[in-house]
């Protein structure tokens, strides 16, 4: 059996970087990425402790898929291994949207990758719709899980109830019923049925807490004072220098704050973004976040990264004396600093103490109450990013405590339903991969712009 001790950190460096690059769809795209990879690819962590890990980054502020690579890397390679990991799953997706970011403040127009977006979305509808029926086969693994994971979907699709409110709720309900002892919330299912999940005992990390990975006191404190000074420091710096009106200055408090409230997944996240950005801030248009957004969609990496994009244009139309490209891409590497500093400081601050609590059975029936209701929210997300797809015209329906978004079915998008409806077939009949159905769904939408640019 392969322990961690066994494994290099270079070679777990070319793995990460290999889930980095196929991390598209989201967070749960990029969580079953890691699931398969990591646990029945490489059998480096177990089933349980794969989703012990998720249910804590869950709770976190800020992109859970990073984060749980984080957590995962920390475990394998100590402090170095967290930081390569929770790096390299930033990389790729940092590198792609600058590229973009510069294509638009240059061009403007960018046809030919519109096209390319439009295909690449119903591939990502496709790769969301997949990654829902997988984390879902393993978090509900019975009638109560399925009925939390039903309740938070109706709460969040239909009343728009805040997510933390629908975390406290489940977490509640989770820890109730596992001091119940209620065979409902005992740890050890997730499997998704037939036993398939991988033990922790038959993996790289064994069921034992690594030596590192014990709570240390010191190291803690030592830990939160780096990473304290590494993201607030700058902050502080810049505003000193150049005044609070400063457009550095506003990219880095207000994307400082936001990593802090960053509750809810990445789309609830994106519409405080958006509103800020587009009517406070005055740095976007409204179609111009969308574009953003679009891009963040169809790049590898955390939907998040799209705030790069967001601090580009902001400092691109506020230069001052700087260059205006120069500008954009320091508000743009700014804004990515502000935004994942903070997450590395979680979790170095948090695991050490969520991986002693591991076999704590009122924590795991909490936590793993959280997960099925996370996986409603995510439903939740496939349902809107789908309604945003397919339908040209969406139109919310308001009353009574209802908030409900319902599609105007003449506005349908036929190309974008029929190239979703094959990228669904390739996936869930036919078995195909994540990137050929990317690149198959590219090239159509290119031909198709091609075919019928109007």
């Amino acid at each position: 059996m392969t322990r961690t001790h066994d494994i290099p950190l270079r070679d777990a460096a070319r793995v990460w970087a290999r889930v980095a690059a196929l991390s598209f769809g989201g967070p749960a795209g990029q969580i079953a990425v890691m699931h398969r990879i990591l646990v029945e690819e490489k059998k480096w962590i177990g089933e349980e402790r794969f989703l012990h890990a998720l249910n804590y980054c869950m709770l976190l502020p800020g992109p859970e898929a990073q984060q749980l690579a984080t957590y995962i890397g920390w475990l394998l390679h100590r402090t170095k291994g967290g930081l390569v990991a929770g790096g390299l799953f930033v990389l790729p997706g940092m590198i792609a949207i600058m590229a973009l970011s510069w294509l638009y403040a240059l061009f403007g127009n960018l046809g030919p990758v519109e096209a390319l977006f439009f295909g690449l979305k119903a591939a990502v509808l496709a790769i969301v719709l997949e990654a829902v029926k997988r984390i879902g086969g393993r978090a509900l693994r019975n009638g109560v899980m399925r009925l939390i994971a039903a309740a938070a979907f109706v709460a969040i699709f239909v009343f728009a109830v805040p997510f933390p409110l629908i975390v406290l709720a489940a977490g509640l309900v989770g820890w109730a019923g596992g001091r119940s002892g209620a065979a409902a919330f005992r740890g050890g299912g997730h499997g998704g049925g037939g036993g398939k999940g991988v033990p922790d005992r038959e993996t790289a990390l064994g069921e034992q807490i690594p030596d590192h990975a014990r709570p240390n006191l010191g190291w803690s404190l030592r830990v939160s004072a780096i990473f304290l000074l590494l993201w607030l420091g700058p902050v502080a710096l810049i505003v000193a220098l150049l005044g609070p009106a400063n457009v550095f200055s506003q990219i880095a408090i207000f994307f400082s704050k936001m990593a802090v409230v960053t509750f809810g997944g990445a789309y609830a996240v994106l519409a405080y973004v958006a509103q800020q950005a587009v009517e406070h801030f005055g740095w976007l248009a409204p179609g111009e976040m969308l574009d953003g957004l679009g891009m963040a969609e169809t790049t590898p990496g955390p939907l998040i990264m799209v705030t790069q994009f967001v601090g580009f244009m902001a400092a691109f139309r506020h230069a001052g004396g700087l260059p205006p490209m120069l500008a954009a891409t320091l508000g743009g590497l700014l804004t990515t600093w502000v935004t994942f500093v903070p997450c590395f400081l979680w979790i170095f601050l948090g695991a050490p103490f969520i991986e002693k609590m591991r076999g704590n059975p009122g924590l795991a029936a909490a936590l793993s109450a959280i997960t099925a209701a996370v996986v409603g929210v995510i439903l939740n997300l496939a349902l809107w990013f789908a309604l945003h797809t397919l339908f040209g015209e969406v139109r919310l329906f308001s009353g009574g405590g209802v908030r409900l978004e319902l599609p105007v079915l003449a506005s349908v998008r036929p190309a974008a339903l029929f190239l979703s409806a094959c990228a669904v077939l390739a996936m869930f009949r036919f078995r195909i991969g994540a990137l050929p159905v990317l690149a198959a769904c590219a090239a159509a939408g290119l031909v198709y712009a091609l075919v019928l640019p109007g």
